[in-house]
């Protein structure tokens, strides 16, 4: 009759099975999953390739990070048009003094 102790010591875990899948399945699931990779990437490039360079009601581009917008004075309540960008052209260097 087994005790409560050496039911607690059998060793369930680890390699207990005589030829084990682990690492077959291993490769098998890492060659699917490559597989499945490389189609993806070869489909995602496909779709790419066919969009147009532009689309319909799309205005073309003024250049990189610039964009025309129009500005209202308050003050008098001119609009100029104004093409300066959100992101600044460089570093800014701060001066202390």
């Amino acid at each position: 009759m087994l005790t409560v102790a050496e039911v607690l010591a059998q060793n369930n875990f680890g390699d207990t099975r005589t030829g084990g899948l682990a690492g077959p399945m291993g490769l098998f699931l890492i060659l699917v999953l490559g597989t499945a990779t490389v189609l993806l990437i070869r489909n995602m490039n496909a779709r790419l390739r066919r969009l147009p360079d532009q689309f319909p009601g799309q205005e073309p581009a003024a250049g990189a990070g610039t964009a025309d917008r129009t500005v209202a004075d308050p003050t008098d309540g001119t609009v100029t048009a104004d093409s300066s960008s959100d992101v600044p052209n460089g570093p800014q260097q701060r001066r202390d003094g």
